[in-house]
């Protein structure tokens, strides 16, 4: 695969799985502004490219690595990959996204349905825990970074779906927070209750209401300041939890 970067050296790093348009992206150019080299990991070539042009015309180490996450067999050369690249990342962000919301009613969830949004949700993450937690544990410092939707915290009319494959992983990251935060790894959760620009939700979300249909009325977000917010949960090992906007969902 294609590998960008510059010549100089990055002592810290970080793999983004879902480096995607809006908050993907968004937290690659935000942890290179810090100085960490990046591994950019998405389905498609080109996206990936073109950011890794991005991050090193401004004095930024970057990698690119094509791959379908919801492959959870294929975690484990992936992070080879990475491993070649970066050796053992100093912090990952897990945020991918399938092709469509898969939003449906709960009353016409069925299993095969329930069962097709876990290896993204949940398996895949599972298995990129086990390849790089333990080398966080051994350093002493670390994060592991996620960001989803609302439909994770609370289950809404019309939204159900990836919504329980969502809360799965957000118990199981309940969970290794309360057992590693003590050994230095920050275990982050960002849920979002908003359409955030130049993601592919807020742009159907801004075709269909320029069509005439009616959508809901999510607020909107600017992706760079979601980035901000897993920084700041990152780097101060403060909340464990975040949902945005304050107050949505009564949190």
């Amino acid at each position: 695969m294609t590998i960008t970067q510059n010549s100089g050296a990055v002592p810290q790093s970080i793999a983004v799985f879902g480096a995607g348009p809006g908050l993907g992206q968004a937290v690659a150019r935000r942890y290179a502004r810090e100085g960490y080299a990046v591994v950019l990991v998405a389905r498609r070539q080109k996206p990936l490219d073109l950011l890794a042009e991005e991050l090193v015309a401004d004095g930024t180490t970057a990698h690119v690595i094509t791959a379908d996450l919801s492959d959870t067999d294929a975690v484990a050369p992936l992070a080879e990959r990475i491993r070649a690249r970066v050796g053992n990342p100093d912090a990952f962000y897990y945020g991918p996204a399938g092709s469509d919301t898969g939003f449906t009613r709960a009353t016409t969830l069925t299993p095969r349905q329930a069962q097709d949004f876990m290896p993204l949700a949940f398996s895949t993450l599972l298995a990129l825990v086990q390849e790089f937690l333990p080398h966080m544990i051994q350093r002493g410092h670390g994060a592991i970074l996620t960001a989803q939707g609302a439909s994770a915290v609370l289950g809404m009319p019309g939204r159900s779906g990836p919504g329980p494959a969502l809360a799965a992983q957000r118990n199981y990251l309940q969970s290794l927070h309360a057992e590693v935060a003590e050994k230095g790894v920050h275990i982050g959760r960002l849920y979002i209750g908003a359409a955030i620009e130049s993601s592919a939700f807020h742009a159907d979300m801004e075709k269909a209401r320029a069509a005439g249909t009616s959508v809901p009325q999510w607020p909107t977000v600017d992706p760079a300041h979601l980035a901000d917010l897993l920084w700041t949960m990152h780097t101060t090992k403060g909340q464990p939890e975040v949902i945005y906007p304050a107050g949505f969902l009564g949190h």
